[in-house]
Parts: C-alpha cells; sequence; structure tokens
C-alpha cells in the first residue's frame, strides 16, 4: 500500500495542505464527492506536494485537506479586502502628507520672496487685521475664480477692496505675480496695491476701492441702462492705453499684463480708469523683444493669436495691443466682439460687420449719437482694426497707438479687413459662417486678423 491510501485511521498527526492548482491537471472530473477526494488522496501522497497554507478546508480523513477553486478565489477576495481595510489609512495619511509638504514648501518660497523684496512691497497686514478692516468681511463686492472681493475702511477712513485669495496651488504663483508687479507700479491709470496679507493659506491683497466697479458693467448693461456718453469712454480709452504703455516702458522693467479686457478696468468715482488684475503678468527686461511663456495665457476672444499659434511669432508686448485693440472694439460699439444671437449672420462677428460699414462711409448706427460722437467711435473703430492685425510688426505699440486715439481722425487709414483665417487661406462665404457661428459658442475656436504693413518704428 506504499503507493496507495490508507483506509484506517492512525494517531493525530499535523493536517497537510495542497493546493487545488498544483495537482488540478491530475484530476480527471472533481465533483467534490467522496470518491474523488480519495483519488486525489493518493495522486497527492504518492507525489508529496504540500500547499504550505494554514487554512483548513474540508479535509479528507485527518491528515489531508484540499482547497477547491471557489475556495481558492474566497480567500482571495478575503485577502484583498484585508488589504484595502489594512492599507486605504496608510495611502490617506501618505497623500495628506504629501500635499501639507508640497504646500509648505510652496509657501516657504513665497514667505523667502517676501523677505527677500521686503523694501519693494507695500505695507504687509496680518490675517487678524484683514478681518477687523472688513468687519468680518461683512460687505461682499463680488467673487470669481481667483477668490472673493469684500469692502474694508482702513484707520484713516480710507475705503478698500480687498481681494481674498482662493487656495490653490496656481494662485500660489498669482499672489507673488501681483505683489511683484504692482507693488513697484505708482500710475493714475494703474490700480494702486496698498498692502497684502500672507499667513501660509491665506492670503489677501489690499487696494484702493474703485466705487464705480469694472468697465464692462458700463458697456455691456442690459436694455435699459443708462450708458456711460461716448465722450466718457474715449476718456476712459485714452486712460487705459496710457496705463498700458506705462506698464511697457514705464518702469525699471517691463511688464506685460496678458490679461486686458473690460472686467479687468476698473473705475473709481471720477470714472477715471484703473488696469488691475496682475494675476498673469509677467516682468521681463526692458530690451527684450521676445519673451518666452510656457503657456497661453488670458482671456479667449481677448488673446492675441501667437499666443496658441507658434508659428505666427514670438510673444511681446503686441499682445497686449491686441488685447486693448479687442476691447476697444467692444467700447467703440458697446456690445461683445462676438455675438451668437446677432439678427444677421454678418454680425456675428463685430469687427469684419463693423469694417464694411466704416470702409464704406457708412457710420455705425447708435441711438443719441451726435456728429462729432460719430467721428470718436470711428476713430476708435480704425485703432482698434489696427491693433488686431495679425503680422506682428504690422501692429503698432502702444505709444503709437496713443498718438492714433489723440490725433486727428484725417490722418487715419483703414487696415485690411480683419479674418478668421490667414490670408493665404481660402474662405468659402457659407464656411466662414459656419465658423463664425462655432466660434462665438466655442471656447477653443480663436479670431486672427488680416495683416499689413505698419511702416512707423516697433520700438516700444
Amino acid at each position: 500500500m506504499a503507493d496507495g491510501f490508507a483506509l484506517g485511521f492512525g494517531p493525530s498527526r499535523p493536517v497537510k495542505y495542497f493546493c487545488y492548482f498544483d495537482f488540478y491537471k491530475y484530476v480527471k472530473p472533481y465533483d467534490h464527492s467522496f470518491s474523488s477526494r480519495f483519488y486525489l488522496y493518493g495522486v497527492l501522497r504518492s507525489r508529496g506536494q504540500v500547499c504550505g497554507s494554514s487554512i483548513y478546508k474540508g479535509g479528507v480523513g485527518d491528515d489531508i485537506a484540499i482547497w477547491t477553486t471557489v475556495d481558492f478565489i474566497a480567500l482571495l477576495v478575503l485577502f484583498c479586502m484585508a488589504k484595502f481595510v489594512i492599507g486605504m489609512p496608510f495611502v490617506a495619511i501618505f497623500l495628506i502628507y504629501k500635499y501639507r509638504r508640497r504646500h509648505l514648501a510652496m509657501d516657504k518660497n513665497i514667505e523667502e520672496f517676501l523677505q527677500a523684496h521686503n523694501n519693494f512691497l507695500p505695507i504687509r497686514y496680518s490675517y487678524l487685521n484683514i478681518k477687523k478692516i472688513t468687519r468680518n468681511f461683512k460687505h461682499k463686492l463680488g467673487e470669481g475664480g481667483y477668490g472673493s472681493v469684500y469692502k474694508g475702511m482702513l484707520r484713516s477712513g480710507n475705503e478698500v477692496a480687498i481681494k481674498i485669495l482662493k487656495n490653490s496651488k496656481a494662485h500660489g504663483q498669482d499672489f507673488i505675480s501681483e505683489v511683484a508687479t504692482i507693488g513697484r507700479i505708482h500710475h493714475v491709470n494703474v490700480v494702486q496695491l496698498i498692502g497684502f496679507c500672507f499667513e501660509g493659506s491665506k492670503q489677501a491683497l489690499v487696494y484702493d476701492l474703485m466705487s464705480n466697479g469694472s468697465l464692462d458693467k458700463h458697456i455691456f448693461g442690459k436694455e435699459g441702462d443708462k450708458f456711460l456718453d461716448i465722450k466718457k469712454i474715449y476718456e476712459i480709452a485714452l486712460g487705459v492705453a496710457r496705463g498700458i504703455d506705462y506698464l511697457h516702458r514705464g518702469c525699471d522693467m517691463q511688464i506685460l499684463h496678458f490679461d486686458i479686457k473690460p472686467h479687468n478696468i476698473l473705475l473709481d468715482k471720477n470714472f477715471t480708469p484703473k488696469v488691475s488684475d496682475f494675476g498673469l503678468a509677467k516682468l521681463y527686461p526692458t530690451d527684450y523683444s521676445i519673451v518666452s511663456l510656457t503657456a497661453a495665457r488670458g482671456t479667449l476672444g481677448y488673446m492675441a493669436p501667437e499666443l496658441f499659434y507658434k508659428n505666427i511669432g514670438g510673444v511681446s508686448y503686441k499682445a497686449d495691443v491686441y488685447s486693448f485693440g479687442m476691447m476697444l472694439m467692444e467700447m467703440a460699439g458697446r456690445r461683445k466682439n462676438i455675438n451668437a444671437n446677432a439678427k444677421h449672420s454678418s454680425q456675428i462677428y463685430f469687427p469684419m460687420w463693423v469694417y464694411d460699414h466704416v470702409s464704406e462711409g457708412t457710420s455705425v448706427e447708435m441711438e443719441e449719437v451726435v456728429e462729432e460722437e460719430k467721428n470718436v467711435i470711428k476713430k476708435m473703430i480704425i485703432v482698434a482694426l489696427w491693433c488686431i492685425q495679425l503680422d506682428l510688426d504690422h501692429r503698432p505699440p502702444m505709444r503709437k497707438v496713443l498718438e492714433m486715439l489723440e490725433g486727428d481722425i484725417g490722418k487715419l487709414h483703414m487696415p485690411p479687413k480683419p479674418l478668421i483665417y490667414p490670408p493665404d487661406v481660402p474662405v468659402n462665404n457659407d464656411k466662414a459662417e459656419m465658423e463664425l457661428e462655432t466660434l462665438s459658442t466655442s471656447p477653443s475656436a480663436s479670431i486672427i486678423s488680416a495683416s499689413f504693413p505698419f511702416r512707423d518704428s516697433n520700438d516700444i
């Protein structure tokens, strides 16, 4: 019986365990029956295959236990569940540790930056001071992706607007950009940074309060709202142009804003415009004609085409010129440049539609506009059309834009018609209308314009 199996019961011995998958090839039709188990027992005894497990499951006699497929799967499930239950707290602890470590490193970098540039920075407030100034954040002025803005009052009696930044990875860089940029700027048409707060995740910026809000509220009002008159809009355009020109060539560093749009132009109690929101701004040496960027930045509809079409040319201060041109066009027409609800398809993209009217000598129809105001509107439109030229060499610098706005309209001539395609791409009219409709609803589409030689110097 050396090669067979014992029929009797001997003394108690340690149970041997056999892996079902190890001897599966020896099993014919294994059906969990008594005879099948004895058959397996005989095979395993002769071959001495031991699994090494400590789980007892349905043995034959007192010296063998056999695992079935169901047994193995159940054990695997139990093992995975145990691993999950035990492992999850460790994973959670590890992720929290990594998150805290990353943010602590970011906070440390910001603090080192603030200490290194302490002599150039405005007043630093504690978070407790911020709560007192805002009366525990009682009066909320607005909210956006950056965070929330609250009204406050200093001990001197001056009203301020305090921007509380959301705690995110990007806003650490935004915070440094704003403090480093606005902290060194002193111009009547650029918002003044009074102070800041930095206590880890608690970050705040303190500005003079702009009681008339942002420009977009005054040019994109609802039907029946009272708009600013053309004279005031023109004065605001001149002020914004002066502010941007100062950023480009009035400081010891060249400051590129990269987000010029109506929402970022604030108006004080006298409607004096202030360029604001420097979260995307970058500082470069004044002799840099081309600058480097790791990614496109700005707001769709105002972003210069070279920011996302690399074959057009390098990025420079001309990106701000393009954004100003798109904004100036909206100020002149008191409407968005892209309007999917326009009565006619030709009016979807305002620059194309208005070009035909101005070039043909037809004034843009606006209610309660006298002849003198029509000339101002025409001048603003022509200057805006020059600002949104595709070729960087043909797009005027801000100092030239300012000269054109302040000069006589009789000295201005019309640029080429703005297009949604480069000049060398044939365009079908039906296709163009369809693209315009898509453009008005798609955030990924972009506007580009035709080019024309602008012979004047392009130096800042």
